[in-house]
């Protein structure tokens, strides 16, 4: 019975039946309350997992930003947190970064910037988080550590708070250290302390993005914990440690989630929003991704709240995470608190009740089985959910509501027919009290509130493969965004570039525009490369302009069948025709160059532009400079199929201009 989610409320049935039905659950707001509210949130970055979003045409960019951002119609977020890019690889991709010298200071490069208003835009009370993944290599000064030098990291890090402020009008609440790395307490303070010296006392520091081990610390350091004001940590399966509540910091889940946005990603999502609070008492909880808005064949592929990962269609996939978010952001803004009076139902689930001390009240519940609700990460510990009957006994200054809103979502592992934050009639409650048949898989929002809103908007196009035929001669004298149309950086960064010392037609050019190693938080290729396009192309003719700037030592490639990315990127298999400023080239079968096709003498030098074109038909591959045949029908056994590319041989500066491909 209850598996088909029967939510009839009681208000009809009697005393004598209510006490002795199966549980009581008291809703109380006398016995004290407990923890603030922070948030729901998402997380752009970790890395370029927005890549595409940028890119959609409108109306669906805007209608994709609505479901996630726009107050009471989708996801609702409370939270966005953005990656401070550090010119390195950070998982799907590399983010620029403000700084890429130390000299340079460009706050319009990428799409965080953008990402943070359009969010804004749509709900002007969202906490704005940044967090740095890698840095410049300037910043570590010859070495791969950000700490170091700490007051030149904390510099590096103010000046992008401040340039948010100044350039974008956008107000940064939070920063964190470095993901996932160790912490230095050292760097802590003296972050904090520019802060303050800069006028940014508001902006809260969030410590350490990784594990508990910080909390140890923060009760033996005055100074350490006067410069945190939040505990973060990441993927903590609902836990959290006696050390981490003696700080009696906030504490946030800030980075969760990390699942494919099928359903049982969608009961994960569910189960942890409850769980992080009623198990670890975390007050925000922080989704890794916000959007899966990168090429699907890279690391992850799928993760995110919803899927926006064609832009050359316009087709995009609202999922069940969506839903899920609604059912607490849409009746919970930051600010109100949780009751004390939440905890684990006897046969299973949790609930959690919140109010904003005005009288409102909302309680989310939800019955997860274990199967329909694993996270990717970590594992989770058997237990078992079984339909029940739960009675809510209201008190306190709840004790004289006659009625509750009530949203319901159910996912059917059978029929695959969910319902998904549906709205059903008001519930009665009859001397406080109020009776729900749960079934299994479901979650359910009783609330006060009354502004709850399934958004809606027509069905996108459909989904369609990135096209055959592409090109792009990068003449836009004022691009709105730093890169070029669906060329997803994985080593380096490709900018838009003016070109004013040519006179001819390359005026404007895609450049690579890193030429020291970053301080890397993934593996990094030695070489840069930027893909495009299908994973499943196999036959392909790629051509582009190039124009090698390293004297003697530079070198470029255009690419096909590039099969891997993201962090695996230095494994990279793929056809690499190279030419070099020495008048050589080079076919391998690795991005490392290691595994030699074919070599010879190409006449190519720096300072010049040259035509490459590459061909790859079944096992057989040829190339060209300037309509020049260098080598034909080299033999190429794998890989058999995988994105185009463009790319240096090391972190070199170089030119491309008029890519164009053509896949069979």
């Amino acid at each position: 019975m209850a598996v088909m989610s029967h939510y009839l409320v009681a208000g009809i049935l009697s005393t004598f039946s209510l006490l002795c039905a199966a549980e009581f659950y008291v809703l109380d707001d006398r016995v004290g309350l407990g923890r603030r509210f922070d948030g729901i949130g998402g997380l752009s970055g970790g890395g370029a997992t927005s890549r595409l979003l940028v890119n959609y045409e409108e109306p669906y960019r805007s209608q994709i930003l609505d479901y996630l951002f726009k107050p009471n119609f989708g996801a609702s977020l409370h939270i966005l947190k953005v990656e401070i890019g550090g010119d390195a690889q950070t998982t799907d991709g590399t983010e620029p970064s403000h700084m890429h010298t130390e000299g340079d200071e460009n706050y319009f490069r990428g799409y965080e910037w953008w990402l943070m208003k359009e969010a804004k835009k749509r709900n002007p009370e969202i906490t704005l988080i940044g967090l740095p993944w890698a840095f410049p290599g300037w910043i570590g000064q010859g070495g791969n550590w950000p700490y170091n030098f700490p007051d030149v990291t904390a510099s590096y890090i103010v000046s992008w708070i401040i340039g948010a402020k100044q350039n974008h009008d956008l107000d940064i609440s939070y920063i964190g250290i470095w993901n996932e790395k160790d912490f230095d307490a050292k760097y802590i303070k003296v972050l904090r302390d520019m802060l303050d010296r800069s006028g940014l006392e508001r902006v809260g520091i969030i410590a350490a993005d990784g594990n508990w081990a910080i909390s140890k610390n923060i009760l033996v350091d005055p100074y350490l914990n006067d410069a945190v004001e939040v505990i973060g940590v990441h993927y903590p399966g609902t836990m959290t440690v006696k050390e981490a509540l003696w700080t009696e910091k906030k504490l946030w889940s800030s980075e969760d989630y990390s699942t494919f946005n099928n359903d049982i990603g969608g009961g994960c999502w569910a189960r942890i929003l409850n769980k992080n609070y009623v198990n670890g008492r975390m007050t925000a909880t922080i989704s890794w991704n916000l959007v899966a808005s990168y090429y699907k064949d890279l690391s992850f592929g799928g993760d995110g709240l919803m899927t926006a990962e064609e832009p050359w269609s316009g087709s995009y996939v609202v999922q069940s995470p969506i839903w899920i978010t609604a059912h607490t952001t849409q009746f919970a803004k930051p600010g109100w608190t949780y009751l004390q009076t939440i905890g684990n139902l006897t046969q299973g689930g949790s609930y959690v009740a919140l109010t904003d001390g005005k009288g409102n009240l909302t309680v989310i519940i939800e019955t997860m089985t274990h199967n329909h609700s694993q996270c990717i990460r970590p594992s989770l510990p058997p237990f078992s959910v079984s339909p029940q009957t739960a009675t809510f006994k209201l008190k306190g200054s709840f004790a004289t509501l006659t009625e509750l809103q009530l949203w319901y979502s159910r996912f059917d592992f059978q029929t695959k027919k969910d319902t998904l934050f549906e709205k059903r009639g008001p519930i009665k409650v009859q001397e406080g009290i109020f009776t729900l048949e749960l079934g299994v898989d479901e979650v359910y929002t009783v609330t006060t509130i009354t502004t709850g809103q399934k958004g809606y908007y027509p069905n996108p196009p459909s989904s369609a493969p990135f096209p055959k035929k592409y090109s792009d001669d990068f003449d836009i004298s004022d691009p709105p965004f730093s890169e070029a149309p669906y060329f997803a950086d994985q080593t380096g960064v490709f900018e838009y570039f003016k070109n004013l010392t040519d006179p001819g037609p390359h005026v404007f050019t895609l450049r690579q525009v890193v030429n020291q190693r970053p301080v890397t938080w993934a593996q990094d290729a030695d070489q840069t490369i930027s893909i495009i396009g299908d994973h499943d192309w196999q036959d392909l003719e790629v051509s582009c302009d190039i124009y090698i700037e390293t004297v003697n030592t530079g070198g470029v490639f255009v690419a096909a069948r590039v099969d891997q990315g993201g962090e695996s990127v230095r494994k990279a298999k793929g056809v690499f025709f190279w030419v070099f400023a020495d008048g050589t080239y080079k076919l391998t079968n690795d991005i490392g160059g290691k595994k030699v096709l074919a070599e010879g003498l190409s006449g190519t030098r720096a300072g010049i532009w040259y035509r490459l074109t590459l061909t790859v038909q079944g096992n057989y591959a040829s190339g060209m400079v300037n309509g020049f045949p260098l080598w034909k029908n080299a033999v190429v056994l794998n890989p058999k199929n995988g994105w185009a590319a463009l790319g240096t041989q090391t972190f070199e500066y170089a030119q491309f201009d008029n890519f164009k491909v053509e896949a069979e």
